[in-house]
């Protein structure tokens, strides 16, 4: 809508003047159509959609090295620079592998925990990256305290496989978790580290139809990768997205 100068609208309003017992006041002549009007055309002067770039970074493999095991995917470390439980010390640094043509996606600052560390009380996002044919990817956090009493706990400490994913359920979906939606469970171990590892078919989930998940404890937190497709991401990148999730240490 073009803005209306308000000189013709005070030369064309046909509103009967505005009448006053006091002589000082003035006859503006200005109506609450033509009011509206101004209101409505400066308004998309004020108030703008974000651009794109701000929501979305590039491709990472514009700025991640290579993978040193697979040169078809490029290696993602997380750094103190990347996150704030990073810069607090709550979460170890961790690494996986993702394809080159994935991206970053921007964090909104109260799911990343920006807002409570170094104490928070409930999960936070750590990183999320996506591409819109293959799935995406995030990584979730949670205060060991959430899960358990006992200090420094192990992931053995907190419970079977089953019991750690019925806690963290609703941070791999969205939303809920059926215990039938749990297809398989596996152990794998790396180090002085336990992980627990999950195939899932969630229907109803936020995240996406099919997810994968791994997960372990270290100090204060247990760490979470998430990897989410819909059907048709996961008919096409299946292998792609078992690599990503295969690849992820602590």
């Amino acid at each position: 809508m073009a803005l209306k100068p308000l000189s013709s609208i005070f030369a064309n309003s046909t509103n009967p003047p505005l009448t006053s017992a006091k002589p000082h006041h003035q006859n503006i002549g200005l109506s609450r159509r033509d009011f509206i009007n101004v209101g409505l055309s400066v308004m998309p002067l004020l108030v703008s959609p974000p651009p794109l770039s701000i929501a979305r970074e590039v491709e990472v493999g514009s700025f991640l090295p290579p993978s040193p095991i697979d040169p078809n995917f490029v290696l993602f470390k997380a750094t103190p620079k990347d996150t704030p439980a990073l810069r607090a010390g709550n979460v170890q640094p961790y690494t996986f592998i993702l394809p080159p043509t994935w991206k970053q996606l921007r964090i909104a600052n109260i799911l990343s925990g920006n807002y409570c560390q170094p104490k928070c009380a409930e999960p936070w996002v750590e990183v999320k990256f996506e591409n819109e044919k293959q799935g995406k990817v995030q990584v979730v956090a949670s205060p060991l305290i959430r899960l358990t009493n006992k200090p420094n706990a192990t992931i053995e400490d907190i419970g079977t496989p089953e019991k750690v994913i019925a806690s963290l359920g609703p941070f791999v979906t969205g939303n809920t978790l059926d215990p039938d939606e749990l297809l398989e469970t596996s152990i794998e171990k790396r180090g002085d580290l336990t992980y627990y590892k999950y195939v899932l078919e969630t229907p109803y989930a936020l995240t996406g139809s099919h997810n994968l998940a791994k997960a372990t404890a270290k100090g204060n937190t247990v760490v979470l990768c998430v990897v989410s497709a819909n059907d048709k991401q996961w008919a096409s990148s299946q292998k792609t997205l078992q690599a990503i999730l295969d690849s992820f240490e602590v």
